[in-house]
Parts: C-alpha cells; sequence; structure tokens
C-alpha cells in the first residue's frame, strides 16, 4: 500500500503598501497560481482579480483561533497567504509556523515597515528599540523610553500616535519629537511630525508608523527609571506593602531572569519583583499572586504604569491559588511563607534548574528557611540597609529591617513530596 502525499505547502507572501506592483516574481506566481487567497480585507483588495483568480478568504477575528479551522477546510488545495510586509516580522508566519511547522511554510517577505521607515529617517535598524502595539497595550511602550533612544512603534490604526503622545507625556517624556510615517513604499506615502508635549495633529492614515526620538523633561515630576533592577521606590504606588529598592535588585539579581522565563510572584504586594523581572526582556513572563483585592488591583495599575501590561494577576492565597498555572523557571515568595504546604507546593512545581527566592524578615519564616538551606542547600544570606537621615543637626544612619534570604536552584533528581509542617500562621509582611 502506498503512502499518502505529503500535505501541500502553505505558501506566505510579504505585501507592501505599493501592493501588487511591488512583489517579486516568485511572490506574484505564487499568488496567481493559488486556489485560495487568505489575508485581511485591505490585502486581498491590493490583488488585481486578472492575475489572482483563487477563491479570496479574509481573516476572521480573532484571528489566531481561526488558523487550524482554515488550514483544515482547505486542506489539498494551494493555499496562499498575504502577510503585512515581512510575515515573520511580527506577522502571520509565526501563528502558521506554530501551528503547521516551519516545513509546511513557503515564505516570500517583503520588506517590513520598519526597514522602510529606518531608511526614510537614516536611523541603523539594529539600533533602533522596535516596539508594536498591535493588538496590544499601548501602555507597553512605557518601558522603552529612555533618553537619547530612537523608538519605532507599530500602531494598531489612526488614533495610535495621538494615544502614543498623551503617554510620552504622562510618563514625562513630554519634549520627545514624534514622525508619523503613513503608507510606507506607497505612492501616497506621507509624513508629518511634532512633540509630544504639543501634539495637535488629528488622526491620519491607520497603516502608519510613529518614530520616537526620546527627550524626558528634567522637570515632570515623574522618577527616572533605569534599564536594570532596583526602580526607584517612588515609582510605585503602594500601601508599604513593597519590596524596597535595594533588596529588591539583590532578589532580581538572585532570580536570575532569562529571556522567554515565567516567574511566580507569591505574595505580590505591589507587583515589584514580577514588574522588574518582566523589564529585564520583553519576552520575560511573570504571573503575580495575590490574596487582598486591592493590592492586585494596585499591582495591575503599576505594571501598566511601568511598561508591562501583560503581567498576569491572581487574586487568592498561596498554595490554593497556583493550582493550574503554568511551570514557572523561577519562583519568588515575598509574604505568606509559613502558610501550610506552600514550599512544598512551589518546590514540586519547578523543574531542575529552577530557581527559588525566599525574603522574610521573621524568626520564625527565618527558622523555616534555616531548615530547608540545611536540606536543600543554596544561599542563606543576611540583607541590611542603613539611609543616612537628619539626627538634630547631624546626620546618622537609620536601619532598616533586616532581610533573610534564602535563594536555591533546584537540582537533578530532587526530592519531593511531603517534607512536614512549616506552621500556620500566615506572614503579614512583605519584605
Amino acid at each position: 500500500m502506498s503512502s499518502p502525499p505529503p500535505p501541500m505547502p502553505v505558501t506566505v507572501v510579504g505585501l507592501g503598501a505599493d501592493g501588487w506592483a511591488g512583489l517579486s516574481a516568485a511572490g506574484r506566481s505564487a499568488l496567481s497560481s493559488a486556489d485560495v487567497l487568505i489575508g485581511g480585507p485591505r490585502q486581498l483588495d491590493l490583488l488585481p482579480a486578472a492575475e489572482c483568480a483563487g477563491e479570496r478568504v479574509a481573516w476572521p477575528s480573532p484571528l489566531r483561533p481561526a488558523v487550524p479551522k482554515l488550514m483544515a477546510e482547505h486542506a489539498g488545495r494551494r493555499i496562499a497567504v498575504l502577510a503585512s510586509g515581512d510575515p515573520m516580522f511580527y506577522g502571520i508566519g509565526r501563528a502558521l509556523a506554530e501551528e503547521l511547522g516551519p516545513r509546511s511554510l513557503r515564505v516570500h517577505p517583503h520588506p517590513s515597515s520598519v526597514s522602510y521607515a529606518c531608511a526614510r529617517l537614516g536611523w541603523p535598524v539594529e539600533d533602533t528599540e522596535v516596539v508594536t502595539v498591535v493588538g496590544r497595550p499601548v501602555a507597553r511602550l512605557a518601558a522603552a523610553l529612555h533618553e537619547g533612544r530612537r523608538v519605532l512603534v507599530l500602531s494598531a490604526g489612526a488614533a495610535s500616535p495621538g494615544e502614543i503622545a498623551a503617554l510620552l507625556r504622562e510618563r514625562g517624556f513630554g519634549p520627545s519629537r514624534m514622525r508619523v510615517l503613513e503608507q510606507l513604499g506607497s505612492e501616497r506615502e506621507d509624513t508629518y511630525e511634532g512633540r509630544a508635549d504639543g501634539w495637535d495633529h488629528a488622526p491620519g492614515d491607520p497603516l502608519n508608523v510613529v518614530a520616537l526620538d526620546c527627550r524626558r523633561d528634567p522637570d515632570h515630576d515623574a522618577p527616572r527609571l533605569g534599564a536594570t533592577p532596583g526602580l526607584p521606590d517612588t515609582a510605585y504606588e503602594h500601601d508599604g506593602q513593597l519590596t524596597k529598592r535595594h533588596v529588591r535588585a539583590a532578589t532580581l539579581c538572585a532570580l536570575a531572569p532569562a529571556p522567554g522565563e515565567l516567574l511566580w510572584d507569591i505574595g505580590g504586594g505591589s507587583g515589584s519583583i514580577g514588574i522588574e523581572w518582566m523589564r529585564t526582556h520583553p519576552s520575560c513572563r511573570a504571573v503575580a499572586v495575590e490574596r487582598v483585592p486591592e493590592r492586585a488591583a494596585r499591582i495591575t495599575r503599576n505594571a501598566a504604569a511601568l511598561g508591562v501590561p501583560g503581567l498576569r494577576v491572581v487574586i487568592g492565597a498561596a498554595p490554593e491559588a497556583l493550582a493550574g498555572l503554568p511551570a514557572p523557571d523561577a519562583v519568588f515568595i515575598g509574604g505568606g511563607l509559613t502558610a501550610p504546604g506552600l514550599l512544598d507546593a512551589v518546590w514540586d512545581a519547578l523543574a531542575p534548574g529552577g530557581r527559588l527566592v525566599v525574603n522574610t524578615v521573621t524568626l520564625e519564616s527565618e527558622a523555616v528557611l534555616a531548615e530547608r538551606y540545611r536540606r536543600h542547600g543554596g544561599e542563606l544570606v543576611k540583607l541590611a540597609v542603613a539611609h543616612a537621615v537628619p539626627v538634630g543637626g547631624f546626620t546618622g544612619w537609620r536601619q532598616a529591617m533586616p532581610v533573610t534570604q534564602w535563594s536555591v536552584t533546584k537540582p537533578d533528581g530532587a526530592a519531593t513530596g511531603p517534607t512536614g509542617s512549616t506552621g500556620s500562621t500566615e506572614e503579614k509582611d512583605r519584605t
């Protein structure tokens, strides 16, 4: 019995604002020979009917869940999918590759809007930060704002430039120069500009990219935010449940975030550990677990203000609230350490190589950490910070409450399972 023929590859063709005229010969041939043409209505309208006779199918909304269904419906036919610019740069190519596998695709890229914009601006692509707000909150732009930085924002539509200007003003970057580049690569290409603090342009073409020359207003009351962990405490809205700046920096150092990794921040407080974990790299993810609803809402506001609105907040007490969460690469416990079963639950959830960092300020919890340190090893340290304060007409040191920190990497073959009671009084203080 002969084996069935392999499935036909799906062709993905990048299309620019110049439409059919801007395609390569290979791209035109793929679209002309396709039985089915799938794309957005704007993209489909750019194809001449005389050259592209295939059945036209517009993507439904939401798009991602429709990918497997449409591919199954048209299996056995020659499928061509239209993408804006480079399909593998914030495009449909990613979803298709994840769904079908890279070997099932034939991709014909087109210059991306980023390439066009940098060419018009004279900006080196490798030195330009790119942030997309297509299908994402504009708040994520806040993490990319630094003095002198050049940023390209992939807009979600005609309203995006105004929303970006408002965010820049709110975050203390009102003097930033904004340039809106519309219909890049087409005969209708246009550019207009202004400062964020004086932005008064009416919404223009929905197909646009916004170029930012970031300039910080030195008189704005927003604190200056660096690119490393240890943001000023004043950057956070909090009720006192905040891991303070110097301890926070040491904690992130022990957690050692890497691109793509997921953190559980248990006892989220104000969300500072999860937020600064996510700020280390755009692909880092975090889940903050907080039992107090008011604090959970505060975490969400802080995450948006500091440019990581994708931080997930779970309201509930650990360990019960951990059920069903995706497996973490690292766990931080900053509150509720003595809740029965919490340490066992997070230890079991960690895969070999996963990191656990726990901070505490109480003697009861310190005893728990000392016992775990004897059992699992790792590093047990005492963090003490003092601040200079006025003492009469002089200056002296005021000692903050010392923090005991246990950090450990789970080894291969680590034992799991019951390890005995750790007490039942939930720790209230977040360190």
